[in-house]
């Protein structure tokens, strides 16, 4: 398989303090890549630095071309698309608002943005539901689903996900991770990072393990999901 991004000996570092280490992955076109690690081990760092917003020291390319000198709106618009933890929606612009705002990246005829609309409403019909009302009276669920609609107005060709889960009820998780599986299996290369990593092995191709700014581990997802270290510290249950 081809690798859509790949970064080298990447290190990111705030000061005197180094986030991220001498770290190397790839994330295959069409496959869903995922970073699991406990809380504070650099994962967000990681992606701001894969997306601009945050200067590093290494190599990442993106379709074989060096991507690390790229301004962050010329890699939006060359298809990469990061949907933050945060979700940075705009809370007094109504649903259809936001995610209109998703699509100003390419210039589209008005034909072409309805799809992306009709596409984005088949995938979350609540939000079609919610089209007229104001993103910031939505539930953490449904500005989840805003967050990721919007970015897939954008039509991405790599979509990274930071934390898609974070502050979720169990059954919006679940609602979320049955899109991303969808989404992997209409052929969008993902890198996922998470928290929750029994719902991101489960879903990705390929996995990897960050801890103290450092991948101390990787694999097959589903040979991650049975790896003794993985189970004993992740996934909540020992080997036996």
């Amino acid at each position: 398989m081809t690798a859509m991004l790949e970064a080298r000996n990447l290190s990111v570092s705030y000061g005197k303090l180094t986030a991220v280490k001498d770290v190397s992955f790839a994330v295959e076109e069409g496959k869903i890549a995922t970073i699991i690690g406990p809380n504070g081990a650099g994962k967000t760092t990681l992606l701001k630095a894969l997306i601009g917003q945050l200067p590093s020291v290494g190599t990442i390319t993106y379709g074989g071309a060096d991507f690390g000198k790229t301004e962050v709106e010329a890699r939006v618009e060359r298809g990469v698309v990061l949907v933050p933890e945060t979700r940075e929606l705009f809370t007094d612009m109504v649903v259809a608002d936001n995610l209109l705002l998703g699509a100003y990246v390419h210039r589209r005829k008005a034909a072409q943005v309805k799809e992306d609309f009709d596409r984005v409403y088949e995938l979350f019909p609540r939000l079609r539901e919610r089209r007229a009302q104001l993103a910031g009276t939505l539930s953490g669920g449904e500005r989840q689903m805003l967050a990721l609609g919007r970015a897939l107005m954008g039509r991405p060709r790599l979509l990274m996900l930071d934390e898609p889960s974070l502050g979720l009820a169990p059954l919006i998780v679940r609602e979320i991770f049955r899109i991303i599986a969808k989404l992997g299996e209409e052929g969008v290369t993902m890198l996922l990072v998470e928290q929750n990593a029994r719902a991101a092995l489960e879903t990705a191709d390929y996995g990897y393990v960050l801890e103290s700014g450092e991948l101390v581990h990787q694999g097959q997802a589903s040979d991650l999901m049975r790896d003794p270290k993985v189970m004993a510290t992740y996934l909540g249950r020992s080997a036996s």
